[in-house]
């Protein structure tokens, strides 16, 4: 994935061009003044290093009601 850096106005005035870019898999930044204020990412990316680490890890996970059972049975033995 290559990181494109634009400005709000570049990317405003040459949307898209910019969005051509993500959805072939780039990224793009957004700049104002100097300081980046957006990030434009393909739909299937992560939005961070540390989600793309945790990609998978929680799929097939219990549902809240589910983990809350068993927690409670481990810790206090109790049956339904």
């Amino acid at each position: 994935m290559t990181n494109v850096v634009a400005t709000a106005t570049e990317v405003q005035n040459n949307f898209g061009r910019y969005l051509k870019m993500v959805m072939s898999g780039d990224q793009v930044t957004v700049t104002r003044n100097g300081q980046v204020v957006a990030r434009v990412i393909p739909k299937d990316s992560q939005a961070t290093p540390i989600t793309d680490s945790l990609r998978g890890i929680l799929k097939g996970a219990p549902d809240l009601e589910t983990a809350k059972d068993e927690f409670m049975r481990e810790k206090y033995g109790m049956v339904d």
